[in-house]
């Protein structure tokens, strides 16, 4: 990667010493350079980014009323509030205002699972304008904020060997911020501001001790940035560092300090997060490191993510194993972050992985249900025990309201996280997509000039993204688009003229123009099949297109439980609750799953085929029956393989499995739809 210097330097000589792109690039007042980040010797004139001499943030998050989601993000932000995030007020017993500790000193239910929800239920209220949800999301603030202790402690006091456990406020604080955002409530930044100075006068030898708190205490140190940004208060980055030598090592280059799957999908980051106020490149390398270290061992799987269950276990790799819910929204949230601290596309990639391959099956279409466990391999969904084939004792597979207590609270974040960062501002006063989406942003640029962008597009399952800029005058500021790693053919119009430059792959396509009122921006990200082989797991196969993974298609039956009778050991309903709204269901398979990819000798790709079908008429494309897009391939059956004695999906066959002698067709579609899948594929090779 260049030297921002150099970056700059070069950026310099191609506008002023080198030919017009074309005649109509020309004319069109247009600009464009491929860069490997954004540019960072300008401070951005409209939006907090890092004080000195915190490192300068490569993009920069807008407020959370900034970005509307349209088309299915929506639909899927709707839906979210009609189900289970919107409604879990009325049945989950941590959430009852009757006695809650949140509310009421003393009181009951005081740890995590409210400020899970509420991080989550509040950005959706806020990014829907929901009134009613924006008013529930009020009362929990308000008591927050009237919860305030003489030494500057908030919230309910949870013991832990004498210790006040931190984690729960960890969670809060970021609800409070997202408040902050919406509101402008200077008491957030009197609580923040109370509360770290007492955080500092706690000695270390009782600091950050208990298990979660020091895992994950990253996220602290997150908030205390936040604020510092906005007071610039020094005492802050002497907690920085009390924070970081406090925390577990997440530097070891070949272990961890445990391998619970949401710690470690939440947690790799805080190296990164330091290394803001250190300045240290081997902090922010350590962070890529844990991420790298963890799928090398049990990521050889297709999604994003690892198979961890609960707990990574030495030799537990096969893609029948999984993930919590909780592990994915966490990953998605730590992509998003890792993305604004270095500014690597990578990140959006891999957000992009498990956003739209993973998370999307952990729940049910209509958002009511999840499930704790979701596999690249899955082929049963029911409420029996696996362990110790999965690492958790309990029906951690069936889509359950309450599966579990941690998963059914925290899965509020993981879309109107997603939704947030749709569009981010830049240092250099401009505006970079990284993730796409339909929207429409409402952003400042250059001088404070707000410009409205409104991005239509039905990505992943199409190609093209449109972007309509509406602006009360011209205005001069940087437009990044990335161009995605698997994108091999990218082209741009502006105004409907094609622009000459070649758009590479894995780096960002600044645009820098004086922006017209109805400016609009085509982008054209062409996608092809490929093939991703996991060979430490028998050399599976996954398909790939574009940033989708593909999977068998399944006939799924839906079998319909009493969830108090499938109930799971931890979960607590509300008195009154009427269970009979919120069901629990198993997912069987009434098809053949067993079957390998059949590739051709000398070229694998020759036998599948694309098929498009029309847009799902509810802009809801996440279920079997709506997808927009199959690949229509080749496969054999291999007899042996089945479920296993666990009553889980076996694990991959061998090589010299049998297999029948019967090529059939079979159908793949998008992992993210399969809610019963095969992802990772044996193969044969024939003509």
């Amino acid at each position: 990667m260049l030297k921002i210097s150099a970056s700059i330097c070069i950026i310099l000589l191609l506008f002023s010493c080198i030919s017009p792109i074309s005649a109509n690039a020309q004319s069109d007042r247009s600009r464009i350079v491929m860069l490997d980040r954004p540019i960072l010797e300008t401070a951005n004139l409209n939006y907090l980014g890092n004080r000195k001499p915190l490192q300068p943030l490569n993009f920069i998050k807008l407020p959370v009323v900034a970005i509307k989601p349209d088309g299915w993000l929506k639909k899927t932000l709707e839906l979210q509030r009609d189900g289970l995030s919107g409604h879990l007020g009325e049945i989950s017993a941590w959430l009852n205002k009757k006695n809650n500790a949140w509310l009421n000193a003393g009181g009951q239910y005081g740890w995590e699972e409210l400020p899970y929800w509420l991080k989550g239920y509040g950005n959706l209220a806020y990014i829907l304008n929901d009134s009613s949800m924006i008013a529930e999301t009020k009362i929990w603030i308000e008591a927050v904020l009237n919860s305030v202790q003489s030494d500057g402690y908030f919230g309910p006091t949870t013991l832990r060997k004498g210790r006040k456990d931190l984690w729960a406020n960890m969670i809060m604080l970021w609800a409070l911020q997202s408040y902050y955002e919406y509101s402008g409530d200077k008491r957030v930044i009197s609580l923040m501001t109370n509360y770290f100075k007492w955080q500092l006068t706690v000695p270390d030898a009782a600091f950050l001790k208990d298990y979660w708190e020091n895992s994950r205490a990253g996220d602290n140190l997150l908030s205390v940035y936040w604020l510092y940004n906005i007071t610039g208060d020094s005492f802050l980055l002497q907690l920085g560092d009390k924070i970081h030598r406090n925390t577990a090592n997440w530097m070891d280059k070949s272990w961890l300090p445990n391998w619970h799957n949401v710690n470690v999908a939440q947690c790799f980051r805080e190296p990164a997060t330091y290394s803001m106020q250190t300045g240290d490149p081997q902090m922010l390398q350590a962070s890529y490191t844990v991420f790298n270290l963890i799928r090398r061992i049990y990521g050889q799987v297709p999604g994003g993510m690892f198979g961890s269950d609960e707990n990574a276990r030495m030799g537990y790799i096969d893609p029948r194993q999984g993930t919590e819910t909780c592990g994915f929204v966490e990953q998605m949230s730590s992509d998003e972050i890792m993305l604004r601290i270095s500014g690597d596309p990578f990140w959006a990639e891999n957000a992009e992985n498990v956003a739209f391959n993973s998370y999307p099956a952990a729940l049910m279409p209509d958002f009511k249900a999840l499930r704790y466990i979701t596999c690249p391999n899955e082929v049963v969904s029911d409420s029996k025990d696996h362990s110790p084939g999965i690492q958790n004792e309990g029906p951690f597979l069936a889509m359950n309201p309450f599966s579990s207590r941690c998963c059914q609270h925290n899965h509020a974040q993981g879309w109107p996280y997603y939704v947030e960062h749709l569009a981010l501002a830049t240092p250099d006063n401009g505006v970079a997509v990284a993730l796409y989406g339909a929207c429409t942003v409402n952003v400042r640029v250059a001088n404070n000039i707000p410009v409205t962008i409104k991005e239509q597009t039905n990505y992943p399952f199409e190609e093209a993204v449109s972007f309509h800029l509406n602006t009360t005058k011209e205005v001069t500021f940087p437009l990044y688009l990335r161009i995605p790693s698997w994108c091999k053919n990218g082209s741009v119009k502006i105004n409907g003229v094609v622009q000459s430059t070649k758009l590479e792959p894995g780096k960002y396509a600044m645009i820098q123009r004086k922006w017209s009122n109805e400016d609009v921006v085509s982008l054209d990200l062409p996608m092809e099949l490929s093939l991703k082989t996991w060979q430490l797991n028998k050399n599976s196969v996954s398909v790939n297109y574009g940033p989708l993974t593909m999977s068998l298609k399944i006939k799924e039956r839906y079998d319909k439980l009493d969830s108090k009778s499938a109930v799971i050991g931890d979960s607590k309903w509300q008195e009154g609750a009427d269970a009979s709204k919120w069901p629990t269901f198993e997912i069987y398979p009434e098809s053949a799953w067993n079957y390998t990819l059949r590739l051709d000798k000398n070229f694998p790709l020759k036998g599948l085929t694309v098929i498009k079908k029309p847009w799902v008429k509810n802009s809801f494309p996440f279920t079997v029956g709506s997808v927009p897009i199959e690949v229509h391939a080749k496969g054999q059956r291999i007899p042996s393989w089945g479920i296993d004695e666990y009553g889980l999906c076996g694990i991959l066959p061998d090589a010299n499995a049998p297999i029948d002698e019967k090529v059939e067709d079979i159908v793949l579609i998008p992992m993210g739809a399969a809610r019963l899948r095969i992802s990772a594929f044996p193969t044969t090779v024939g003509n």
